[in-house]
């Protein structure tokens, strides 16, 4: 029996709390083998590198000195710091998470590394806390899989993004529908498999919403699961 959004979005949320406690990993085995190179990460807090992405999409999303960026579903907060970097303490970077625990473990690594200019807000990634035109760079590392509604995400980005904006993500994908018995385990979906699109139904989604130069930079894994890294321009 499929699960309504609510009960997935509860198995996630209670994963992921677990996950913020524990430090588990979920969807890759070690920053290094998804894109991340060591030298970026030795001063981070270990607290920020859980290995809980598919891709590296700050090194692809061209951010720039000034730039206001925002982090869909932020995590310990590894990308929203690699992204304050680029930005410099002219620009800001803003993480959205809907776990407190999670939230509660990036803020208290933000407060390590003294960074200024970035700030995280609790939220649903399809009901973004973000004004209308604000942001010039959504990144996102291997959690619109795991939102139920993800036309909203892709909506929502579209909402906030101002014109010219870009939309840079890595995530989870299949070649092909899953089996109904995959795709209803909400243990599953918190494990980056039961909500994963296939990849031809995940960049349509992101056109739908009205981006365009829709483009997969970066593809890795083996069918019937694998991670893309897809970009796209809000004109």
């Amino acid at each position: 029996m499929a699960k309504t959004d609510e009960e997935i979005r509860s198995a996630v949320r209670t994963s992921y709390a677990a996950i913020a406690l524990q430090q588990d990993s979920c969807c890759s085995p070690s920053p290094a083998q998804i894109g991340y190179d060591p030298d970026e990460l030795t001063d981070l807090p270990d607290e920020a590198v859980m290995g809980l992405g598919c891709g590296n999409p700050v090194a692809m999303a061209g951010i720039a000195e000034g730039d206001t960026v925002l982090d869909l579903g932020s995590g310990g907060g590894i990308d929203v710091f690699l992204a304050a970097r680029k930005t410099g303490p002219t620009g800001r970077v803003i993480g959205v998470d809907m776990t407190p625990e999670m939230l509660e473990r990036a803020e208290a690594n933000a407060v390590r590394l003294g960074l200024g200019n970035v700030e995280f807000r609790q939220g649903l990634i399809e009901e973004l806390p973000v004004a209308d035109g604000t942001v010039d760079v959504i990144i996102s590392n291997c959690v619109i899989n795991l939102a139920p509604d993800k036309a909203a995400v892709f909506a929502e980005a579209f909402r906030v993004l101002r014109p010219g904006g870009r939309l840079v993500v890595s995530d989870m994908v299949t070649d092909g529908p899953l089996p109904e018995s995959i795709a209803d385990d909400p243990e599953n979906w918190a494990s980056c498999i039961g909500g994963a699109l296939p990849e031809s139904v995940y960049l349509e989604g992101i056109r739908t919403a009205g981006f365009v130069d829709v483009a997969v930079l970066k593809k890795e894994g083996r069918s019937p699961l694998f991670s893309i890294t897809v970009e796209a321009t809000r004109l």
